[in-house]
C-alpha cells in the first residue's frame, strides 16, 4: 500500500514555486511559528533553565579545579575519574546490570504482549496485575524487597524448608539478580501496554497476506511483526536503557550509599561525591555518563533506521 502511494506521488508533476511565493512562503511559516511561541514558552523556560542551564554549569565544572578558583584544567578530572577505582567499579557494575535489565525487560513484554493479543482467558486480570506496580509506592516496593529477601526473610525461609541454606542476598554477588528482580517487576506492565498498541496498529492487509503465503508463525513474527514494531522496540530499549539508571532510589533504600560491591552503581558513586563536594569529580563523571549514554542512545537510532527502513518505502 504504501509502496503504490509512493510510486503514485513519484508520477504527480512537481509544481516549481517563483522566488516571490517562495519567499510568502517562508514568511507565513514563520507567522504560524510565532504564533505558538506563547504556547511553547513555559516549557522552553523551564528546560532552559531547570536542564539546560545547570547542565552547561556542569560542563564547566568538569573542566576547572575547584568551584572558587575556577582555574581551566582542561581533561585532567575526566583523566583522574578514570583513574579512580571506585568509579570503574561503578561503572562495570552499571554496564553490566544494564547489559542483563534492558534486554530482558524488553523481551518478555514483547513475549506478555504477544501472549495477551491471542486473547487468552483473563488477559484483563493479568494485565492487571503486570500494571499494578506501576501506582505501588517505592517505600512499599522497597519493604516488599526486604521482607522477602532479608536474612530472615521469605525467600531464605523457603529454601531452607527445601533442604537449602541461607542466602545474604543483598550481600553477596546474589544482589544484582535481586535488583533485576526488582528492576522487571516495575517496568514490565508499562513495556507490554506499548507493545500492545503497537500490534495493535499493524496492518491487517500486510498480516492477511503474510497468512497467505505461509504458514510459519516465525517468519511472520520475524519477517512482518517485528519490522513493523521496530520504532516501539526503539522506544521501549530506551525507556528501559534510563530506567535501569533509576534503580539506584530502590538500592539505596535498601542498602545504603556504600552496599554490595556487585550493587554498586554509578549514582552511589555520584551521590558520595556530592555529599562530599567533590564537585569536579561529580561533574566529570555525569559528562562520561551523558556522552555515553548519547552515543548507546545513537547506535540504537541508526539500527532501527537500517532495519525499520523497508516498512517505511
Amino acid at each position: 500500500m504504501k509502496v503504490r502511494e509512493k510510486k503514485e506521488k513519484e508520477k504527480a508533476p512537481k509544481v516549481k514555486l517563483t522566488k516571490e511565493q517562495k519567499k510568502r512562503y517562508r514568511k507565513i511559516k514563520f507567522l504560524h511559528n510565532l504564533k505558538l511561541m506563547p504556547f511553547l514558552a513555559p516549557s522552553l523556560i523551564g528546560i532552559l533553565l531547570f536542564y539546560l542551564a545547570p547542565f552547561c554549569v556542569v560542563i564547566f565544572y568538569a573542566f576547572v579545579d575547584n568551584p572558587i578558583s575556577l582555574e581551566f584544567v582542561g581533561f585532567q578530572n575526566i583523566v583522574n575519574v578514570f583513574k579512580n577505582e571506585s568509579f570503574r567499579l561503578a561503572s562495570m557494575n552499571t554496564l553490566k546490570f544494564s547489559a542483563m535489565a534492558v534486554p530482558s525487560a524488553v523481551v518478555i513484554s514483547l513475549l506478555l504482549a504477544l501472549m495477551l493479543n491471542h486473547k487468552i482467558p483473563f488477559a484483563s486480570h493479568f494485565r492487571t496485575s503486570f500494571l499494578s506496580p506501576m501506582v505501588v509506592p517505592v517505600a512499599s516496593v522497597v519493604l516488599v524487597f526486604q521482607v522477602l529477601f532479608d536474612y530472615n526473610g521469605v525467600a531464605n525461609m523457603a529454601i531452607q524448608f527445601f533442604g537449602g541454606g541461607k542466602i545474604e542476598w543483598l550481600k553477596s554477588n546474589y544482589a544484582p539478580y535481586v535488583v533485576l528482580v526488582l528492576f522487571l517487576w516495575k517496568n514490565l506492565g508499562y513495556n507490554m501496554i506499548l507493545f500492545l498498541g503497537a500490534l495493535g496498529n499493524i496492518p491487517k492487509d500486510a498480516m492477511e497476506v503474510a497468512y497467505l503465503d505461509t504458514t510459519s508463525s516465525w517468519k511472520i513474527f520475524w519477517y512482518i511483526k517485528v519490522r513493523y514494531l521496530s520504532p516501539t522496540i526503539l522506544f521501549v530499549t530506551i525507556i528501559s536503557l534510563i530506567n535501569s539508571f533509576k534503580t539506584f532510589r530502590e538500592v539505596y533504600m535498601l542498602t545504603g550509599s556504600y552496599p554490595y560491591g556487585s550493587i554498586y552503581i554509578l549514582q552511589h558513586y555520584m551521590n558520595n561525591m556530592f555529599a562530599s563536594m567533590d564537585y569536579q569529580k561529580l561533574s566529570a563523571a555525569a559528562l562520561i555518563m551523558t556522552v555515553v549514554m548519547a552515543g548507546i542512545i545513537f547506535g540504537l537510532f541508526k539500527a532501527e533506521n537500517k532495519f525499520g527502513r523497508d516498512m517505511e518505502e
